[in-house]
């Protein structure tokens, strides 16, 4: 492990991350975002989902489940603050949980509401 992998990143580092993060906020020292999904399925696939990527990437978010939402919550623990690891981590998240194939595809995609 490197050792700039847990260094704190300023306010303008963040700032610059959320650009390339829609959706995204910080709030009380996390990066989080809450995803809407069609119920209570879909949440907990995407729980699943995160704590796959998650577990791959061996950094390991907060996540608040509800009926039809999941919130995470990233913060590199060990500093108590957000690092690159953050960052990465919710790029792979949106990566994988919103991607939805285009039209014409071979694969059709959910034929309803998918997570938001």
């Amino acid at each position: 492990m490197s050792e700039t992998e847990d260094v704190v990143l300023s306010e303008a580092d963040l700032a610059t991350a959320l650009k390339s993060l829609p959706g995204w906020e910080i709030r009380d020292g996390w990066l989080r975002r809450t995803f809407a999904t069609p119920g209570w399925t879909h949440s907990i696939l995407l729980v699943n989902t995160i704590a796959l990527v998650a577990e791959a990437g061996w950094h390991h978010p907060d996540l608040v489940v509800g009926y039809a939402q999941v919130t995470v919550k990233l913060q590199t623990h060990k500093v108590h603050g957000l690092t690159a690891k953050d960052i990465e981590l919710a790029h792979r998240i949106e990566e994988v949980v919103l991607w939805k194939p285009p039209a014409g595809h071979a694969l059709t995609g959910f034929p309803k509401k998918w997570i938001q």
